[in-house]
């Protein structure tokens, strides 16, 4: 005899159960995942001006110490500044934009800054950071370099480099 099965005693879920289920979980996951990818953003950007305060202390101590900036990033590693030259957190890699002082016989870094693109090699918009087409107070580009930038512009803008080099935004 084949066992009689009564629809009360049916276990399982029936189909809108599981749609209904399914469309709360979207809704909860279209609710948190801007915020997390918020909080991502947030963290990268904390991790940024970290790694931009720990080699711009690493220059001003290089320079306290020899009376002349690195010739390059790498000289801060080599002469035990750095253990090595921190990531920028938005390309996972050491690509910076190496800003040099003025007077070229001071050395080749006064100051660093991010490339201010993302992995995908798109622009990004750091907070406080100039858009692309708006020049940088004084800062003036060299022709022919994407990576090297100048500090220059009135008298006195060493000074002001030097300030920018221990504390100014990316």
């Amino acid at each position: 005899m084949r066992p009689h099965i009564v629809p009360g005693n049916a276990r399982g879920f029936t189909m809108i159960e599981l749609v209904i289920v399914m469309a709360m979980l979207g809704l909860l996951l279209s609710l948190a995942l801007p915020h997390y990818m918020a909080t991502l953003e947030r963290g990268r950007e904390q991790v940024l001006q970290s790694n931009l305060a720990t080699m711009r202390e690493a220059i001003d101590k290089y320079y306290g110490d020899r009376g002349r900036y690195p010739d390059k990033l790498e000289d801060l590693v080599t002469q035990r500044y750095l253990r090595a030259i921190p990531n920028d957190p938005y390309l996972e890699a050491p690509t910076w934009v190496v800003i040099a002082p003025r007077d070229a016989d001071k050395g080749g870094v006064i100051d660093v800054r991010s490339t201010l693109t993302d992995l995908d090699g798109q622009p990004r918009r750091a907070a406080g950071a100039p858009a692309d087409n708006e020049p940088v107070p004084g800062v003036v580009r060299e022709s022919g370099s994407s990576s090297v930038v100048t500090a220059g512009g009135a008298p006195g803008a060493d000074a002001a480099a030097s300030a920018a080099a221990t504390g100014a935004a990316p």
